[in-house]
């Protein structure tokens, strides 16, 4: 007998999922055949019960009932409400994988959101890809800040410092003295030239001119003994206070200037790194669900096959959870076996060739056991294991969901 061992294909969901397909034939009692006639009064003897009670069969083979099922099958239900634009089989069609079977409505709208989250993932790239180019741009930009900064804390020490002290130096103080004593000196003489005129008629030519030497005298040495009182006297409380806050300012942009020079001097800023990073994957996070959604508007074949079920047309409104298609893969099938019972499983092993009798078709099907289930089910209270079998041909007529006997050579 040919064996032929096949590869189980998980059914595809598509949208919210799949399921198996429904309504299989209620398995038959499992029946072990025996090769020998022993009767039904001899099964009460002593040997044959030690027999049975030690699971170990005299002769003949085993069998089970079983159902037919496919290695591909899919369903495809609705996740969202929408209405369908679009029908494009029939059931009984065969489609090969990838095509259109059914379009819904709102994909312009999909292929939108698709579009703006294709130009945000660029961008994001784009940015990311800016901030390791500019790294060394950003690294002097850095330096060169924290270079001024370091200026300016300099400049803020000395002006602070200014503010403990008289406000002149000496050599200021001596040249607004010296200022001081000639405005005096000039001030002097102006008072004795306009008192020889001061008795003269205000529109005297020469009274006019010692005025305007006086008054300008006036004003020399007003501003030598405001200068000069200045310069010799203590800052104000003002002054002390803004020298401060001055100073404070420049510390701690020398300390910021430090810091942001230290992120960036052996590569990119880390965080800035991190931020890039995250807004590239949150933009592929946005494209890959624009994309998936925009799959969902088109319901497309997962593999070959044939429609099975078709429960929309063109116009309808779909709701979650509703059922739009099945589809079953005819020339890939198989047999599940439903209750080969602990006292038989025992007895059958895997690559073992079998019979699998297709009652709906009265005929004979060569096989082997591909796999055995190594977990037990229930069955009416009794344990049963799962085989599956592999069909050496696939007989026409032969369909998912029809019973059939398997008897284990």
């Amino acid at each position: 007998m040919k064996k032929i061992l096949y590869i189980t294909v998980v059914s595809l969901l598509i949208l919210s999922g799949c399921d198996g397909f429904k309504g299989a034939a209620t398995p038959l009692p499992t029946v072990s055949l025996d090769s020998g006639q022993t009767s039904p009064a001899q099964r009460t003897e002593e040997p044959y019960l030690k027999a049975a009670e030690k699971n170990v069969p005299s002769t003949g083979g085993v069998t089970a009932s079983g159902v037919v099922t496919s290695q591909n099958q899919a369903q495809f239900i609705a996740s969202t409400s929408g209405s369908v634009q679009e029908v494009r089989t029939t059931v009984g069609a065969d489609v090969k994988s990838g095509d259109i079977l059914v379009v819904l409505s709102g994909r312009e709208k999909m292929k939108a959101a698709v579009e703006a989250a294709r130009y945000e993932l660029v961008s994001a790239q784009q940015a990311l890809d800016a901030v390791n180019r500019d790294a060394d741009k950003v690294r002097a930009a850095a330096l060169v800040r924290l270079a001024e900064a370091n200026k300016a804390l300099d400049d803020a020490i000395r002006r602070r410092d200014y503010r403990n002290y008289r406000n002149g130096s000496e050599s200021t103080i001596n040249a607004a003295k010296a200022d001081y004593i000639l405005a005096k000196d000039n001030l002097e003489k102006a008072k004795d030239v306009y008192s020889y005129y001061a008795d003269l008629d205000d529109d005297n030519v020469n009274k006019a001119g010692a005025l305007t030497a006086l008054s300008a005298a006036q004003k020399a040495y007003d501003k030598a003994v405001a200068n000069l009182n200045y310069l010799t006297g203590m800052p104000s409380q003002l002054d002390v206070d803004q020298a401060e806050a001055d100073l404070q300012a420049a510390k701690a942009e020398v300390a910021n200037a430090k810091a942001a020079f230290d992120r960036v001097k052996n590569g990119p800023d880390p965080e800035t790194i991190a931020l890039a990073e995250a807004r590239v994957s949150n933009a592929q996070s946005q494209l890959m669900a624009s994309q998936s959604a925009l799959d969902e508007m088109e319901i497309k074949a997962p593999f070959d096959g044939t429609i099975g079920r078709l429960n929309v047309h063109p116009g309808d409104w779909v709701t979650p959870g509703q059922l739009i298609l099945a589809m079953v893969d005819l020339k890939h099938l198989r047999v599940e076996t439903t209750d080969l019972s602990e006292r038989d499983v025992v007895r059958v092993k895997k690559g073992e060739e079998v019979t699998v009798r297709a009652k709906a078709l009265e005929l004979d099907i060569s096989g082997m056991v591909a796999e055995i289930a190594p977990m037990a089910d229930t069955l009416g209270g009794d344990v049963v294991y799962q085989t599956i079998i592999s069909l050496d041909d696939i007989p026409e007529g032969l369909l998912p969901g029809m019973s059939v006997d398997v008897k284990y050579e």
